[in-house]
């Protein structure tokens, strides 16, 4: 794999690591991610599947770019 490709998803990874947990924090705490109960809403599940597939390809980038200086 070419260096700049390695990089590139090094860039991916932290940009995952410095944007994703933020997102996360600001979705957790808005109204609409709880119902009156104190139950997670819709709202709140999907944007959790969100931040996990994101994490899910971070780590993926993250094995890709390390494996290709092996």
């Amino acid at each position: 794999m070419p260096l700049a490709l390695a990089v590139l998803l090094l860039l991916n990874v932290a940009f995952t690591v410095v944007v994703w947990p933020t997102f996360y924090r600001r979705v957790a705490s808005d109204a609409r991610a709880r119902d009156a109960a104190g139950m997670a809403t819709r709202f709140l599940t999907v944007h959790r599947v969100i931040v996990g597939i994101a994490y899910l390809i971070a780590a993926a980038s993250a094995v890709a770019a390390i494996a290709s200086f092996f």
